[in-house]
């Protein structure tokens, strides 16, 4: 899209009060489109991708069992060797030649370095509430549309590896549920990296894990409240409302299962910004 037409598409979002942060601009911006050069073609995987880095991290400073059911992570206590360490491993998967692995690799390599982007993102800006309040432009809050790492000599944004890669190529609503924003109203930072050979068990765990607490899915005096990544990409969950309180009704404890799919009624939608962090 020419830049121009970008600029009044945004403007007129903004204008209306439609704009809800790096979410909206892949839908509002046509920029949810396959980006074919990251389109898997190995049948066998010729390289491995050591996630253990990252694993080790996690278990460092994530806290899975937070009171809040929301996993946290101790951005604060990072060490300098940590950062590094994590830098590292950015720097290793960054280097990978991506099209040597199969599409489950890919899929788990992609997720994990959105991931891991995220979380050095939030680390070089000590500080922030949220992670909204670091901006890729004037009109803009948050990373998402900064380059923030280069794989195969290509500069890419998260926005790219999410709206670019991950939603359009592999087209599973479930990665919905392993990218982290860093926020509070957003799916958890997994505990574990995700990997090919679980890929399939870890999207249900964390879709599970994300409808079954309330900011995915709620229903209080007799008022229904989903997040809003139902509303953001509602079409990547079904081609009507009905449609997709069944897909989420799929993982669902039986209780919430039921009212979700006998639901005729009104719709609130509700996204928690504030970061993620441990306190």
């Amino acid at each position: 899209m020419r830049p121009q037409f970008r600029f009044l598409i945004l403007c007129t979002v903004l204008a209306s009060g439609l704009y809800n942060g790096p979410l909206a601009r892949a839908s509002l911006l046509l920029e949810d489109q396959a980006w074919e050069r990251w389109r898997p073609s190995a049948e066998s995987a010729s390289v491995q991708v050591d996630h253990a880095p990252w694993g080790d991290l996690l278990r460092t400073y994530l806290d899975s069992q937070h009171p809040s059911g929301i996993n946290r992570f101790a951005y604060a206590r990072v060490t300098a060797s940590d950062k590094q360490r994590l830098a590292d491993y950015i720097n290793a998967l960054a280097a990978l030649p991506v099209a040597r692995l199969t599409a489950l690799q890919q899929q788990a390599y992609w997720v994990n370095l959105y991931n891991a982007v995220t979380v050095q993102v939030i680390l070089e800006n000590p500080g922030v509430s949220s992670i909204r309040e670091i901006r890729s432009g004037w009109f803009s809050p948050g990373p998402w549309d900064l380059e923030l790492v280069e794989v195969a000599g290509v500069p890419l944004t998260l926005n790219d590896i999410e709206h670019r890669i991950l939603r359009p190529i592999y087209q599973d609503p479930r990665v919905h549920f392993a990218v982290n924003c860093a926020s509070l109203g957003c799916p958890d930072l997994g505990p574990e990296p995700y990997r090919a050979e679980q890929l399939d068990r870890q999207y249900d765990a964390a879709a599970r894990a994300f409808i079954n607490h309330p900011r995915g899915a709620s229903i209080r005096d007799g008022k229904l409240t989903l997040s809003s990544i139902f509303k953001w990409y509602g079409d990547d969950f079904g081609a009507s409302v009905p449609a997709r309180l069944a897909w989420i009704a799929g993982y669902a404890q039986p209780e919430l299962a039921t009212q979700l799919n006998d639901w005729t009624g009104s719709i609130r939608y509700d996204y928690d910004w504030q970061l993620n962090g441990q306190k």
